[in-house]
């Protein structure tokens, strides 16, 4: 048995990262906006993200993924991180996920200001991902998200973290 389980790992190690891309979208209190998956029924809340498709840049990607996920185009880009970040699935997760091509995302992320109302957001899109949203303080992120996307959520409160003060200022 675990012969298999090595060279189940040693296959998942092998698979490419996804490219994808992030967003955390500052309102005016300087408060992040999370969602809670519709296929993942847990109290886990994430921000928006999703895939760069064939032809597209990261920032083309998070606008769209902004408009898919939440229905709304309403925020201006203040930075975007400065390297690729990455998350591993769990092992158990990568056959279930993306028809099994990845061993994770490797992604871009993009800080923004939602410069509209909360009535602008509809989570209720063409294709819902998620069941409820709300406005969360930035430093509570990483205890909110699934624990194998921890330590990325940490490293994006740490580059964005300085925003919370600048969006809160400009309000």
């Amino acid at each position: 048995m675990k012969e298999s389980s090595e060279a189940e790992d040693s296959r998942v190690k092998g698979l490419p990262y996804r490219d994808g891309a992030g967003i955390m979208l500052f309102n005016g209190l300087g408060r992040v906006f999370v969602a809670r998956r519709i296929d993942m029924p847990s109290q886990a809340w994430q921000m928006p993200q999703g895939g760069i498709d064939a032809g597209e840049t990261p920032r083309e990607a998070a606008l769209r993924e902004l408009e898919e996920e939440i229905g709304t185009s309403k925020a201006e880009i203040m930075a975007e991180s400065r390297d690729w970040l990455t998350y591993e699935l769990p092992d158990w997760l990568v056959p279930k996920v993306w028809g099994g091509r990845y061993r994770g995302q490797r992604q871009k992320w993009f800080a923004m200001r939602f410069t509209g109302d909360d009535a602008d957001i509809n989570i209720a899109t063409e294709t819902p991902e998620f069941l409820d949203w709300k406005w969360e303080d930035i430093n509570r992120l990483p205890e909110l998200i699934v624990p194998f996307k921890r330590k990325l959520y940490q490293e994006v409160v740490a580059e964005f973290g300085h925003l919370v003060r600048a969006q809160s200022d400009a309000s």
